[in-house]
């Protein structure tokens, strides 16, 4: 074989997989269609270091986003990438979300969050004069990280331990083969082919076309992915620093999305969002719908009393791979490796979006109790 381990994606969770298997084994190969890191989901997020407080109790997501927390930050402090603890508040702005909030609150104690307060009108004047809201839920472990100098330290790492990062190399076949894994790669219009014991799809938004390179019916399995774009607005520079923590509000039942939010970036600017707009197909559109200012607007204004219309301007969007479609429950991640599919040593990670950036260390890890006992 030409590898023992190929890894196809270098988002943040690709980048932090082969980081953590370059520890323990050699020849990796990190597979990256872009001409560099992190140029999918993982560069147009909102950069927030997310505690776990929402998902379903001992679902990945709840797991691994609560066991990520932790990990991130000593990694940052480690490896000096910028970072903030801010916190966050969670926000009720009006008795009939309270009931909600009140469960989020339980929801979050049951992931292990034992940090977590509930906090009245009277405190949350005192943290944020600005903010209006009823009651609140302070977490504590909340924050921001520079996402790009995060997966640059991760690239650097996995580069001093031996890891080889192919870029501009899409994947455009797999064949299972004895012993491991075919892959044909096409770059600058030439296409070549490597061989590797096993293989971890990575593949974030095209997780699932990777797998369906390997006649695994998507459908069956419920491996197919929806994208969804979110927008953000920036906050005009009045608003700087306007908040000392992320203030959410409490979010719909259904989860879609955990509602339109005031995030901070690293020098104290503002931005709203994101919103969840699932699109007809799955292709990359990034276009920004300036009509959506409204509804911003109204959502935001419920929160910052002092805010005009004037004050929002388009920012960027992202969008998310999403296993379940518009209006349909839960999902979780899925991350299996798939001999049950007569495909031994070929581990999925489909699924992967909020909070996968949080998550990426504590996936790293189960990736390698996966291989572990292979």
């Amino acid at each position: 074989m030409d590898c023992q381990i190929a890894i196809i994606g270098a988002g943040a969770v690709g980048l932090a997989i082969a980081a953590e298997l370059s520890k323990y084994y050699q020849d990796i190969v990190c597979i990256e269609k872009h001409v560099h890191f992190g140029n999918g989901a993982s560069s147009r997020n909102s950069e927030v270091i997310h505690a776990g407080i929402y998902y379903p109790h001992n679902s990945l997501k709840a797991k691994l986003c609560v066991e990520g927390n932790s990990l991130i930050y000593d990694w940052c402090q480690k490896y000096n990438v910028p970072h903030q603890k801010l916190g966050k508040l969670i926000i009720a702005t009006s008795t009939n979300e309270l009931e909600h909030l009140h469960d989020i609150y339980q929801q979050g104690k049951r992931n292990g969050l034992d940090k977590l307060e509930l906090i009245s009108q009277e405190k949350i004047k005192e943290i944020e004069p600005n903010i209006y809201a009823i009651e609140a839920i302070n977490s504590t472990t909340t924050g921001i990280i520079d996402s790009h100098q995060f997966m640059q330290s991760l690239e650097n790492f996995g580069y001093n331990n031996s890891v080889t990062y192919s870029y501009n190399s899409e994947i455009i076949a797999i064949e299972k083969i004895p012993n491991g894994y075919e892959l044909t790669l096409r770059s600058d219009n030439e296409t070549f082919t490597i061989t590797a014991e096993i293989v971890i799809n990575a593949a974030g938004l095209y997780a699932d076309k990777i797998s369906e390179m390997l006649q695994i019916n998507t459908t069956e399995n419920n491996y197919s992915l929806y994208f969804a774009r979110g927008h953000y607005f920036r906050l005009s520079g009045k608003y700087h620093n306007y908040v000392k923590k992320l203030i959410y509000p409490v979010p719909v039942r259904n989860w879609t999305g955990i509602g339109i939010h005031i995030t901070k970036d690293l020098n104290g600017y503002l931005k709203l969002g994101p919103d969840v707009e699932y699109l007809t197909k799955n292709i990359e559109d990034y276009s920004f719908n300036y009509n959506k200012i409204n509804e911003f607007y109204e959502a935001a204004k419920r929160y910052i009393p002092t805010l005009s219309i004037e004050d929002l301007t388009p920012d960027q969007t992202g969008i998310r791979a999403k296993l379940q479609r518009q209006g349909e429950p839960f999902r979780d991640f899925i991350i299996k490796e798939e001999s049950s599919l007569n495909l031994p040593n070929f581990i999925n990670l489909i699924g992967i979006e909020s909070p996968g950036l949080t998550s990426s260390l504590a996936i790293a890890r189960y990736v390698k109790k996966i291989i572990e006992g292979l």
